[in-house]
């Protein structure tokens, strides 16, 4: 016997498939159960999250403009310079938040879907409620535990593990550096942005100026490279997951026949049979030439 789910050749002797833990005799999908396709929004999820990584590393290295312009203030004893720098700053900004968002609602939608699909695989073990995929993300301190509980989970029962795969740890640990550390470094802008002169004029304002941009760059640093890594462990889960969820749903459709091929039909019975065409069907109010009349050697009176 073989295992519906892998394929792999399955022993008696164990009351499961040895590689995907599926129980021996269960379909690859349990019939009954609804499944949710994960390929295209795990496509869109994986496009907005490697946008965000990218937009948010432009932001980080913006401090670079802001030193250039604070040298040229300096040199020019111009303020304006300055102002124009904390703009291109908040511009570039922008579109990181935007695909942030929308980087967080695809992943949760993903999420939400994968876990409800592992419902679906038998000998799969769900450990948190599929609501969970959604409220992890949004109630307070729960946020920093339950989403990669979740989708541990879901890389176990879809990735055939019994333990859960390292990238789910490189994940969660980035994601983790990435969201205090982006946070405090903010906090730290903020403060030593305030301390800076309002209206400069003398030579060591400027300076102060010149100086608080090396200081930014540092700062996000460690938000910026700990973003990458996790967008990079993100977009492989979800790819593979995905990719494995597709692959047991559709072994575990059935092979119902197309509308140009029907049902076949039994020569000695007329009752429809798998591999041939449907029979025409006519009806009891047709007229029916002699010609086509069972049994007729032809027209009648010939």
């Amino acid at each position: 016997m073989r295992c519906q789910t892998c394929g792999d050749a399955t022993s008696p002797e164990h009351n499961e498939c040895e590689r995907c833990h599926t129980p021996l005799g269960q379909p690859a999908v349990t019939p009954g159960l609804p499944t949710y396709s994960v390929r295209g929004i795990g496509l869109a999820a994986g496009i907005a999250v490697g946008a965000t990584a990218v937009l948010y590393l432009v932001a980080a290295l913006a401090p670079l403009v802001g030193l250039v312009m604070a040298r040229q203030a300096r040199a020019d004893g111009d303020p304006d310079l300055l102002v124009a720098a904390v703009l291109i700053e908040a511009l570039l900004a922008l579109p990181m938040v935007a695909a942030y968002l929308t980087a967080a609602v695809l992943v949760i939608i993903w999420t939400w879907r994968a876990r409800k699909n592992i419902e679906a695989f038998p000998g799969a073990l769900p450990t948190l409620g599929a609501g969970w995929a959604i409220a992890g993300w949004l109630v307070p301190f729960a946020n920093f535990v339950v989403p990669a509980r979740v989708v541990a989970n879901v890389a176990r029962d879809s990735l055939w593990r019994r333990f859960t795969p390292d990238l789910v740890y490189v994940w969660w640990a980035a994601w983790l550096v990435f969201s205090v550390g982006e946070r405090l470094a903010g906090r730290l802008d903020s403060r030593a942005y305030d301390k800076l002169p309002v209206s400069p004029s003398t030579d060591a304002d400027y300076q102060a100026y010149v100086d608080y941009y090396p200081d930014s760059l540092l700062r996000n640093a460690v938000p910026a490279v700990a973003c990458v890594i996790a967008a990079v462990a993100l977009i492989v889960l979800v790819r593979r997951i995905s990719t494995m969820q597709e692959a047991r749903i559709a072994r575990g459709m059935p092979a119902w026949p197309t509308a140009a091929q029907g049902w076949p039909v039994s020569p000695a019975l007329g009752v429809p049979m798998p591999g041939g065409p449907v029979p025409a069907v006519v009806s009891p109010t047709t007229p029916v030439s002699p010609q086509e009349a069972p049994g007729s050697g032809g027209t009648i009176g010939a």
